[in-house]
């Protein structure tokens, strides 16, 4: 938490060469467990100009081929022509797909699902949001939203598909007490002028967004280096997991350390990391605390966890919250198994993509995003 002072979160968009990255990953995954909810995933994307590299591990009963999933995901994008640099006729591919190793998939496999992985993986919750988000990450987020649904309509289509956002928030005695300053950079085309495209990101994306919050005493940087006509992957390299911290809460709260994007719920950085999500955020919306972070590790091919805990940093209320859930009747360590995550949250449906741009979190049509309840 920040007592006070600025924090500053980014975001980017769905065209930004990492967040195609994790499309294209997460993408594979889906369309693996659409047809076969048992496949095992850990598939990395690698993109620069027209090379695109898949490496990693699939063991899946399901029949697709991977680099159409790719070139969906692009066209997606807005890469549908190669108005943006990019063309899809020109696309080089390069596979290194092997299947799962057999000691993990020996220790993942039991009849209690083992941890795939070793590591620790943290869950994060505040209430400064509806969505109890942070807000320097929950506005850059929006932001990068609304460029994206502008670029649909008639005065966007001068916008590109690669962009950035990053919100600095004035907070005092924990408080977010203001907006300080806003960047904004997109992509664009040479039918507009700097100062017309300023306008544009001003009066289009930041007013919509912000609304009250952006009174003249913000700072604005908006397409700062100036021009922005080359993006995407012909401009700079893209690789999956590369936006951990745009991907969770924009650096207020610690991270473990590993991706997402690609990863079947097996891994427990991503299971894990939504669980204790969901963990945390239940813990807030239940009025325990102001704000929580969980904290979870695990011995790979062991189901329970090593260590669950929980930071409420002074503000919990009447008791912690380890306690209150003894007193409600819900198993933490029970609930933090791969298996209870698993099933809990329905990993094994096709729900990936969405994740992969707007952030993993604070979204409320995802299950980990759900209260808990006695039973589960």
């Amino acid at each position: 938490m920040i007592d006070r002072g600025l924090f500053t979160s980014e975001a980017v968009s769905d065209g930004h060469p990492d967040k195609i990255c994790d499309q294209i990953s997460d993408a594979i995954l889906d369309a693996c467990l659409a047809q076969d909810p048992t496949s095992r995933v850990a598939l990395e994307c690698a993109i620069k100009d027209h090379t695109i590299c898949l490496l990693g591990e699939i063991t899946t009963a399901a029949k697709f081929d991977l680099r159409n999933v790719a070139r969906s995901v692009l066209q997606h994008v807005g890469h549908d022509t190669d108005r943006w640099g990019l063309d899809l006729n020109r696309l080089h591919f390069v596979e290194v797909v092997s299947q799962q190793s057999p000691e993990i998939g020996a220790g993942v496999n039991r009849p209690e699902t083992g941890a795939g992985d070793q590591g620790l993986m943290f869950g994060f919750a505040i209430r400064e949001t509806p969505e109890l988000m942070p807000l320097p990450i929950s506005l850059a987020h929006a932001l990068t939203e609304r460029h994206r649904q502008l670029r649909q309509s008639s005065i966007g289509k001068v916008l590109g598909p690669d962009a950035k956002s990053q919100v600095t928030i004035r907070y005092q005695d924990r408080t977010p007490t203001g907006l300080d300053t806003v960047v904004f950079s997109t992509q664009h085309s040479v039918d507009i002028e700097l100062h017309d495209l300023r306008e544009l990101i001003r009066d289009e994306i930041l007013r919509p967004v912000l609304g009250n919050q952006l009174t003249d005493e913000v700072r604005l940087h908006l397409n700062p280096a100036g021009t922005f006509y080359v993006g995407g992957p012909v401009a700079d390299a893209g690789l999956t997991g590369r936006k951990i911290i745009v991907d969770t809460y924009g650096g207020f709260a610690r991270h473990g350390g590993g991706a997402f994007s690609g990863k079947d719920a097996t891994k427990v950085d991503r299971s894990a990391a939504y669980g204790a999500r969901q963990l945390a955020r239940d813990v807030v919306a239940r009025g325990w605390a102001h704000a929580c972070e969980v904290r979870v590790a695990y011995a790979i091919g062991i189901a329970h966890p090593v260590d669950v805990a929980f930071e409420t940093f002074g503000t919990e209320v009447d008791a912690a919250p380890a306690d209150r859930y003894r007193e409600v009747g819900l198993d933490i360590l029970d609930l933090m198994r791969p298996a209870s995550i698993i099933d809990r949250l329905q990993l094994k449906r096709p729900v990936f993509r969405t994740t992969a741009t707007g952030g993993h979190f604070g979204r409320e049509d995802f299950s980990w995003e759900q209260p808990l309840e006695a039973g589960q």
